[in-house]
């Protein structure tokens, strides 16, 4: 095999495969990324048997041929070389030559042909809508989900699609991150849980122009997502997902209308006060006109108003900070409404036609 690529061409492709090579694993073949050549097009390909990736290059075959590479090593020559055309060539012991300007690399290879190709999806089911909407989507529900497995379910997020509309829910058991999103093209309604990690890495890949598509197809156990010249095959979480509507309430005792960066900036200052150990909560006493947000540590104390506009009872709430920042960093809007109902009961951020839902659970506190 012999193959000539640009230096930009080929960085951006290993760049891309990259995502789905396993840190761990005790099949050496799933270190490698494969080089297949075999054809008319030159695909590499990546596999952790969860998560696949496989993207088009664009490059020139001289010789045709496949090989699979230690992706560790060939990732790091690849970043290092010159800005300059770079040639593969490998022997028929797979034994690989890396070849840019002056620089001539010999590393170990091994046959294809032992590489685990992505799975065959069938392209029934499928949802199409901008790689833009979708990064975005990813980004804004997230942060929501647990890192841990101890509930397997909580570390994926739910895919819905019902009448036209997408909608993506990402908890923890702290707090729900829900995004509906209307598609304006085919949609298949299905309900999937998609691994947290899977989307993480799709989202790093996405384009953020809003005229490129993505397409996604569905199955009972895997979804694929097609793009530019890129596929990604996931297993999918199975089991059935928590009742969402259940925790939904649209019942409130209080609603504040408030300037979204003013609050942000007012939580983020009071977090300079809070220790990580000490998870201190900062209590908002909502008041006719004022959103009075209020710390107090082992470092000190912060008292802060913010003006608002106030339905309802006044109300005093404790949360955890980082759950609202994470919320409202992600939230586009200038102004924001906030719904309460008590101290012990979720509170609720989301715009008026329920684009985008924030649940978020508060937390015990003492007046002081």
């Amino acid at each position: 095999m012999k193959l000539v690529f640009s230096k930009t061409n080929l960085a951006k492709a290993v760049g891309i495969v990259m995502k789905a090579v396993p840190a761990k694993t005790t099949m050496n073949i799933l270190e490698c990324i494969l080089i297949d050549a075999t054809t008319n097009e030159i695909k590499f390909t990546a596999n952790d048997m969860e998560l696949g990736i496989e993207t088009i290059v664009e490059g020139e075959i001289i010789e045709k041929g496949k090989v699979a590479i230690d992706a560790k090593i060939f990732s790091e020559i690849v970043r290092k070389l010159p800005d300059n055309e770079i040639c593969i060539e490998t022997d028929s012991n797979y034994t690989s030559l890396i070849t840019c300007e002056k620089s001539k690399f010999n590393i170990a290879g091994k046959s294809g042909d032992d590489f685990s190709y992505l799975p065959i999806i069938e392209k029934d089911k499928f949802i199409t809508l901008s790689q833009f909407t979708l990064r975005e989507t990813i980004n804004q529900t997230l942060f929501s989900i647990a890192m841990n497995d101890n509930n397997k379910m909580m570390t994926g997020e739910l895919f819905e699609v019902a009448n036209g509309i997408l909608k993506v829910v990402g908890l923890d058991g702290h707090r729900i991150a829900i995004r509906n999103i209307e598609l304006t093209s085919h949609a298949d309604d299905v309900k999937v849980v998609v691994p947290g990690k899977t989307l993480s890495e799709i989202s790093k890949i996405l384009s953020t122009n809003a005229e490129d598509a993505v397409t996604i197809y569905f199955t009972n156990n895997h979804i694929l997502f097609e793009f530019d010249n890129t596929t990604v095959v996931s297993r999918l979480i199975e089991g059935e997902y928590f009742r969402i509507n259940q925790m939904l309430s649209s019942d409130y005792e209080t609603k504040v209308t408030i300037n979204k960066k003013e609050f942000l900036d007012s939580i983020d200052r009071a977090t300079l006060l809070i220790k990580e150990s000490e998870k201190k909560p900062i209590i908002l006493s909502i008041t006719d006109g004022s959103l009075e947000v209020h710390v107090n540590s082992s470092m000190g104390s912060l008292n802060e108003d913010i003006d608002i506009n106030k339905d309802g009872k006044d109300i005093m709430i404790g949360f955890n900070p980082k759950f609202l920042i994470d919320a409202l960093k992600v939230i586009d809007d200038e102004q924001i409404y906030i719904y309460l109902v008590n101290p012990k009961a979720p509170c609720f951020i989301k715009d008026k036609e329920e684009s985008y839902i924030y649940l978020i659970l508060p937390v015990n506190f003492t007046a002081e």
